[in-house]
């Protein structure tokens, strides 16, 4: 008997609530392309219309919500033209196939969504579920270490996340790391642009929904699929291995039909990009300051420094999932899934900064820019405050598991389920930071606009002598966060047999959180002893590893290794302990140093009570929902009318302190939540024929602030920072609050409210053939109290001028925009050629929302209401394009995604320009290749980040001027691989 290569493409989610089955919509496989997709040779291109067939039967049947633990498309009924052979002997696989698919779980859902599906076993287009998201229509992602680390729908970053339907967390966060889930876990993706009342609740931006495989997705008793991959980046000249393997098998025993299922994957990454950066803080140089020619004037400002950061380490990510399934009677199935994933990294970041303003220096050769007199382009900077540079080496590890069982029973016309999980989770970071300094401040020729970034170097320093460096100082700190939960739900499906209202759901749901954050730290500074670096237990020495790809002059300086670091830290504590012992006999009245040489006193890191928060929440949750359908002459008509009451308790708790002249005054604080959310959702579709339809929605969102954002504790520390000379004007701030905080203060704020939103849909949807769309929506947003953090300044009557940061609540808002996107494959045309295939999809977003009103009114003294500003990290323009090409047994595909300008802060509240800072234009271009020379075995070569653009931020300060703030050089990756399935 043939062994079954029926792939995720080909058993899609059995995720969504469908229209009625009607025969306008059932879209199937003909016997021809049956017999066709389940000959031996059959080509990739040939299985998908079987593909489509079972994809469409798997997106029928019930809600979104209430399918969340139902099978991927259990085939094990279907009929196939040929009686002489079984379901299990038809192959279906390729890009069409998953496209088709995802075509189909789109078309056929009452929500609005986008889907990924993996088109083989361990393949989803990229590494990870966050790396594949980039790909969907309306999504937008941030990257940092050469992977995605921030999946924004439709600009906004407040996106629910679930595993198989379950709220899914990592640590104390509310939403999962989508970067935790690696490929070869998954069998795809599902992201909700609208709600439904039996979904868990969304966040502003939407859901994810991160879909696992269990056994009986599998129509063949015993299969064993996997895939081994090896990466290569050219930027560190690193190998690195990933693989997964699946094993799954399924049977029938006295007891019922059981099966049994487990996936375990593998991901590795050697990273390192090379940053060159101007600071943020921009202005004018001090009256000490020296200005060579003194002609150009002192009119200008310029960044207080530039520096050189290298973001490096290495992160691999292990995970194993499982599921078992027992169907005892046809009518009933019982289950257990079980999840782990995990993330460990060793990092070993450099950074380097050489003061442009500090301490009076000399400014000569300076040239302004061209019809700018107020910035500079050009100058070289003498004298005043030395450079300095680290090398933090840290690391961290996540590890979240996630047990759930649960039942699903048809009684006559009701579908029951239940669903218990707990979870628990936990990331912890260890840090230990060598600091050092030059012993004397060097020349420095800095060029501010080189290729969208500030380029330095220093003449004459010579870079491998030790004697130009001294030891600064030593960092040690930990961070743990834990979370933890119980989640309930019990739903009912209730056919009704009414030609209005077809069906009724009904349900509840429990939740029990916890989240916790405890850390701590120590610093020995200790420059004032003047040690060389040879002097340090930290050894060998070496010159920090130059990445850059050129327009950077000065790049390594001498640190020692990684493991010179961490490996040697109990002797630094030690060293660190005895040079404070030393520095406090000489200074016995300094109560900084007294205190830093008691917490280096014990060996172990002393964790901080004063920054820790514990945080405990319960919910509450009911819905209704009733489908309803009928027909205007030969249009169908068909929704979703439904509401979801929540109800949120929550205690948060925290220890606000101030600490000044060594005296540390401290009181608990702990504040009490307990308030009521209904949520209503009501949906509108249209179909005139079978390839056109309409959707209009209107949905009710309330996106809660994350637990560490609602730690009521404020902490106050005095500025115990040394003084580099006069104190700088800092443009954030009027004249009133100009002039050296006395104090720096942080935290969370009790006071925040939940971020509401009124969220306004509409599609179009054209739909040509089972692999070939057009659709089209426009969404709009009515927001309140979106959450921020914002830095102010204040005068307290006992200290003096306080400079605090912690999150705020912005007031109304609106965003709007639209998606376009279209796939197809040539089919028309002859011979080769019909295995071309295009995917597009664009964005246009626009957001904004108004600055804190009493942030505005402390900012400016004005009592008119705060100005409209954009909303952070929404870029007007998202797009991608992929072009395929599937043939016999060649398959491949180059993809391109853009995504334009968007800005990161907002320091002031002026209507009139952008006052902070923003990132530019991103693109990244893809390459993937697959060789199937027998069905078993599929060969890989993959490469990403092909045209390697930098990553380029940039500081805004006044209307038409702005400075590059950074620029990140990012590695290409290529990788070759095998796929298999027995």
């Amino acid at each position: 008997m043939k062994h079954v290569l029926l792939l995720a493409s080909a058993a899609p989610l059995a995720l969504f609530a469908a229209s009625a089955s009607t025969p306008a919509l059932a879209q199937t496989a003909t016997p021809q392309e049956q017999q066709q997709a389940a000959q031996p040779d059959a080509g990739v291109d040939e299985q998908a219309p079987v593909a489509q067939e079972r994809a469409i039967r798997s997106a029928q049947g019930r809600s979104p919500g209430t399918q969340a633990t139902e099978n991927l498309g259990d085939d094990s009924n279907a009929q196939v033209a040929d009686e002489g052979r079984s379901p299990e002997e038809i192959v279906v696989t390729g890009y069409r196939a998953s496209l088709g698919s995802a075509q189909a779980i789109k078309r056929n859902s009452d929500a609005i969504l986008d889907a990924i599906v993996a088109q083989d076993i361990g393949k989803l287009p990229d590494n990870t579920a966050a790396e594949s998201l980039a790909r969907v229509t309306g999504v937008q992602v941030n990257r940092f270490s050469d992977e995605v680390s921030q999946v924004l729908v439709r600009g906004l970053p407040d996106v629910a996340t679930t595993f198989n339907g379950r709220d899914i967390f990592t640590a104390e966060l509310r939403r999962s790391q989508l970067q935790d889930f690696p490929a070869g876990a998954l069998a795809g993706l599902e992201v909700y642009k609208s709600g439904t009342a039996d979904l868990l609740e969304p966040g502003l931006a939407g859901l994810i929904n991160v879909r696992s495989r269990r056994p009986f997705d599998f129509t063949e008793k015993f299969v064993i699929a996997g895939g081994i991959r090896g990466t290569y980046n050219d930027q560190n000249k690193k190998y690195d291995p990933l693989g997964n393997i699946l094993v799954s098998a399924r049977g029938d025993t006295p007891l019922g039909e059981v099966g049994v299922l487990v996936n375990a994957s593998y991901q590795q990454a050697h990273y390192r990009n090379a940053v060159r950066w101007a600071d943020g803080f921009v202005t004018n140089p001090s009256a000490g300051t020296t200005i060579v020619p003194s002609s150009v004037g002192r009119n200008f400002k310029i960044p207080a420094a530039v520096g050189v950061y290298n973001d490096s380490g290495k992160r691999w990510r292990p995970a194993v999932n499982a599921s078992v399934q027992w169907k005892p009677a046809s009518n009933l199935e019982l289950y257990y899934d079980f999840l782990y994933q995990g993330y460990r990294g060793d990092i070993a970041n450099d950074w380097f900064r050489a003061p442009l303003l500090d301490n009076n220096p000399t400014l000569s050769n300076i040239v302004l820019v061209d019809g700018k007199p107020d910035q500079v382009e050009t100058l070289t900077k003498t004298g005043g405050f030395r450079p300095e540079a680290y090398r933090s080496t840290q690391h961290g590890y996540t590890n979240t598991y996630q047990a759930a069982g649960g039942a699903k029973w048809d009684v006559g016309p009701a579908h029951l389920s239940t669903d218990l999980a707990y979870t628990r989770s936990e990331y912890g970071s260890d840090e230990w930071s060598f600091d050092t300094a030059w012993t004397a401040a060097p020349q420095v020729d800095v060029d501010f606009f080189v290729k969208g970034g500030s380029s330095f170097s220093l003449p004459g320093f010579d870079a491998e002598n030790p004697a130009n460096y001294k030891w600064r100082g030593y960092y040690e700190s930990i961070y743990r966060v834990e979370g933890k939960g119980w989640q309930w739900r019990g739903d009912l499906d209730l056919d009704t047999n009414l030609s209005l209202f077809p069906k009724l759901q009904f349900g509840a749901r429990w939740t029990d959180r916890e989240a916790s954050l405890e850390r701590g730290n120590r610093y020995a500074y200790t420059e004032t002893l003047g040690l060389t670096l040879a002097q340090t237990p930290a050894q060998p020495l070496g010159l920090t590893q130059n990445v850059f790809r050129g327009d950077q002059g000065f790049t390594s300086w001498l640190m020692p290794s990684r493991a010179g670091v961490a490996g040697n830290a109990e002797a630094l504590r030690q060293f660190s302990y005895d040079s404070l012992v030393k520095i406090v006999a000489a200074n016995p009245n300094d109560q900084g140093y007294r205190d830093a040489l008691a917490r280096f006193a014990t060996p172990n890191i002393q964790l901080d009570p004063f920054a820790a928060f514990f945080a405990e929440e319960q919910t509450y949750a009911f819905y209704g929902q009733t489908k309803y359908e009928f027909d205007l002459g030969a249009i169908r008509v068909d929704g979703l009318i439904g509401a979801r009451a929540v109800n949120t308790v929550g205690k948060y708790s925290g220890i606000s302190s101030v600490l000044f002249n060594g005296v540390r005054v401290s009181e608990q604080r702990v504040t009490r939540a307990n308030y009521v959310d209904v949520l209503p959702n009501v949906s509108l579709r249209i179909r005139p024929d079978d390839k056109l339809q309409v959707r209009f929605g209107f949905t009710m969102t309330r996106t809660k602030p994350e637990f560490g954002q609602l730690n009521p504790a404020l902490r106050i520390e005095q500025n115990t920072a040394p003084v580099t000379g006069p104190v700088l004007p800092d443009p954030r701030f009027p004249a009133s609050l100009q002039g050296r905080p006395v104090a720096y203060g942080s935290g969370g704020n009790p006071d925040l409210q939940p971020l509401t939103s009124k969220n306004y849909d509409a599609s179009v949807e054209y739909y040509f053939s089972q692999t070939a769309s057009i659709t089209a929506a426009a969404f709009y947003r009515d927001l309140n109290g979106f959450i921020n953090n914002y830095t102010t300044r204040t005068v307290d009557p006992v200290y003096g001028l306080i400079e605090i940061n912690r999150p705020e609540n912005s007031g109304k808002g609106r965003i709007k925009g639209f998606e376009v996107g279209a796939q197809s494959f040539f089919d028309f045309l002859p011979g080769l050629l019909s295995g071309f295939g295009v995917q597009a999809n664009v964005t246009y977003l626009k957001g904004e929302n108004r600055f804190p009103a009493a942030l505005f009114q402390a900012a400016t003294g004005s009592t008119t209401p705060a100005p409209f500003v954009t909303i952070p990290g929404l870029s007007k323009w998202t797009y991608n394009t992929a072009l395929f090409y599937e043939k016999g047994v060649i398959s491949t595909r180059l993809s391109l995604n853009n995504r334009t300008a968007f800005l990161n802060n907002q320091f002031l509240p002026t209507a009139d320009f952008y006052d902070g800072e923003g990132t530019q234009n991103i693109e990244r271009l893809d390459f993937s290749f697959n060789y199937t020379p027998i069905k078993q075995i599929t060969l890989t070569f993959d490469a990403a980040n092909i045209l390697a653009k930098p990553f380029n931020n940039y500081r805004q300060y006044a209307d038409g001027r702005s400075y590059p703030r950074d620029i990140r050089e990012e590695g290409r990756y290529y990788g070759i691989g095998a796929r298999f399935r027995f």
